[in-house]
């Protein structure tokens, strides 16, 4: 029995509480990434019960295997959140090797529109935190149809703390659009294009972002634009620890160009609009020259 049989065996062997589900019982619900499973309590409150597989801030997601115990926290979803376009490939493979009925999903990707091949790194369009919203007060409308009202006035708590993040994200655009900036990697791609940041070398990130070594060309390019000081801001994801993202940090810090770390996995204590706006402060401290170096 190879590992993808035993996993599917395992959600076989514990989907009991599925079916028996019962609307007096906290919905359960099985998110991905703790980012998406931050907002799916912050919609469900004592009506839910939700389990975040990738949650753990110093875990770099790209080396994350599904175990066993991955497979049973699935075996009593009711709903399960996961990204898509490729970002967490195992999920798609868990639930393929176990059918559920009446087990729902929401596939983040699916909801924007987004195909293999884009940048996966979707929590970071502000475009997608609302529409997961209110795709997962939808199902839980209809999986506890008994506390409808209150899913509907957290969504509009939900929608409404979002606001904060667009109401920043124009300040800063409207004080810096245009400014250059370069990264490590595309994690922070979509909101720097909110932003309206001129982004660098878009081709050398997709390379490191696909595990292909970029070429001497587009390495040259990136180094050149961090010595000579050409971009305001190198982002770097700070779960992804390696020599050639610590020799660009390092590179950026000896030219005095601000160096911002972004995250793929939300910090442990803080909420998914308090992640959003910390980083944000970061950038804006970073474009403004008032980052420490």
């Amino acid at each position: 029995m190879n590992s993808l049989t035993r996993l599917g065996a395992a959600i076989v062997l514990a989907s009991a509480p599925l079916f028996g589900f019962a609307a007096s019982q906290p919905v359960n619900i099985v998110a991905a990434e703790n980012f998406y499973g931050d907002i799916a309590e912050q919609l469900g409150g004592p009506h839910v019960r939700v389990t975040s597989i990738l949650s753990k801030p110093d875990q770099d997601p790209h080396l994350f295997e599904a175990s066993v115990s991955t497979a049973k926290a699935l075996s009593g979803a009711r709903l399960v959140i996961y990204n898509g376009i490729d970002y967490d490939p195992w999920m798609d493979k868990l639930l393929a090797a176990a059918k559920a009925p009446g087990r729902k999903t929401i596939v983040a990707a699916q909801l924007l529109g987004r195909k293999a091949g884009d940048n996966p790194h979707l929590w970071y369009d502000p475009a997608t935190m609302p529409a997961v919203a209110k795709a997962i007060a939808a199902e839980l409308e209809i999986a506890d149809p008994a506390n409808k009202a209150d899913y509907r006035r957290r969504l509009q708590d939900v929608l409404a703390s979002l606001q904060p993040l667009n109401e920043k994200i124009q300040a800063i655009r409207a004080q810096y659009a245009g400014a250059p900036v370069t990264a490590t990697e595309p994690v922070f791609g979509y909101m720097a294009e909110a932003l309206g940041l001129a982004m660098r070398n878009g081709e050398f990130q997709l390379a490191v972002m696909n595990d292909t070594e970029p070429s001497a060309r587009q390495i040259a390019a990136f180094e050149n634009d961090l010595k000579t000081a050409q971009v305001k801001i190198l982002f770097y994801n700070k779960q992804v620890s390696d020599q050639a993202a610590e020799r660009a940090r390092r590179i950026a810090l000896d030219h005095k160009v601000s160096v911002v770390g972004v995250t793929e996995t939300k910090p442990a204590g803080k909420s998914y609009q308090e992640w959003m706006l910390d980083q944000l402060a970061a950038t804006q401290r970073a474009l403004s020259g008032s980052a420490g170096k």
